[in-house]
């Protein structure tokens, strides 16, 4: 009786451990314990723009980058034409021309840049062409009935020239048929010589009659012009004559200077770009053609001017 009562009270201490077994925690298959559950902290607020943006110059460059290039200038810098060019008219003096006054400090080294009319040449290379007067080009040029030379016998020359900007620009000039081929010549070994120019354009009938503003430096040749203070034809009527940078090379007589505000130019030992001197590329290759220089006169100095018969 005792050993049935032991056998039962131990199947029933066995039943009660199997019971508090049952409500421990499971455990994983690798044998630990499923990690707590860690309580999730709320999400960082966003940040204010102030916070994520880095300011406009704060951005950071590698080291090894390279700088962008600046944007190429349509002109090297001090180069560009004043706007008052051509539009100060000075006093008259007795004589009828501008009173002479004290070269502008923007034109004591004078280095402007051609204001183009004619499209520039494609390349470097130097381009000439020669044909009869267009009718259009007469309508703006100094010609008349009244002039010495019939228009048959004057050309419309178009040229290369380098300009103060160290660019080829395409210039134009009215010449005498018997001297086109040779002033062709000229500036041809002038383009050669790299002699900058300013301007090289045909001379309108109201420039004539304008009133002086002392700063023009436009080269050319035909104008159907008295001479310089005088009453017969200059050689520039027939087309036999040309001035070249005029501001750059004035006319000198007495106290007169033309144009009037090129006095920084009367002394010719400071030698500046544009100007002319005896023996160099331009005396040379006019008087290669047979031309004279008013720069060798001696009562007036024309440095702008050569010609056919000297004159």
């Amino acid at each position: 009786m005792r050993a049935l009562v032991a056998v039962a009270l131990g199947l029933v201490l066995l039943m009660l451990a199997a019971g508090c077994q049952s409500e421990q925690p499971a455990r994983a298959r690798d044998g630990k314990r499923p990690a707590r559950p860690v309580a999730q902290e709320p999400p960082p607020a966003p940040a204010t723009e102030r916070e994520t943006s880095e300011p406009p110059d704060a951005v950071a460059v590698p080291d090894d980058a390279e700088e962008p290039a600046p944007a190429e200038s349509p002109l090297p810098e001090g180069l560009e034409r004043p706007d008052w060019l051509a539009t100060r008219v000075l006093p008259l003096r007795a004589d009828g021309f501008g009173e002479i006054q004290p070269t502008p400090p923007e034109l004591a080294d004078r280095r402007l840049p051609p204001p183009d009319l004619l499209p520039p040449p494609e390349g470097d290379a130097f381009a000439a062409t020669l044909e009869p007067v267009p009718d259009d080009v007469l309508a703006r040029s100094t010609w008349s009935s009244e002039c010495p030379v019939d228009v048959s016998d004057l050309r419309y020359l178009t040229v290369t020239f380098w300009g103060f900007d160290d660019r080829p620009h395409t210039g134009e000039l009215l010449v005498h048929a018997s001297v086109a081929e040779d002033l062709t010549t000229v500036f041809g070994r002038l383009y050669e010589a790299r002699f900058p120019i300013e301007e090289m354009r045909v001379i309108a009938r109201r420039e004539l009659d304008a009133p002086p503003t002392g700063d023009g430096n436009n080269t050319t040749a035909f104008v159907c012009r008295p001479t310089t203070g005088g009453t017969r034809w200059s050689e520039h009527a027939y087309g036999l004559a040309a001035d070249i940078n005029p501001f750059h090379n004035p006319y000198v007589k007495g106290d007169l200077v033309v144009p009037e505000l090129a006095s920084a130019y009367l002394d010719r030992e400071l030698e500046r770009p544009g100007m002319i001197q005896a023996g160099d590329p331009v005396t040379e290759a006019f008087a290669a053609m047979g031309w004279g220089w008013g720069g060798a006169w001696r009562s007036v100095k024309d440095t702008m001017h050569f010609s056919h018969n000297g004159r």
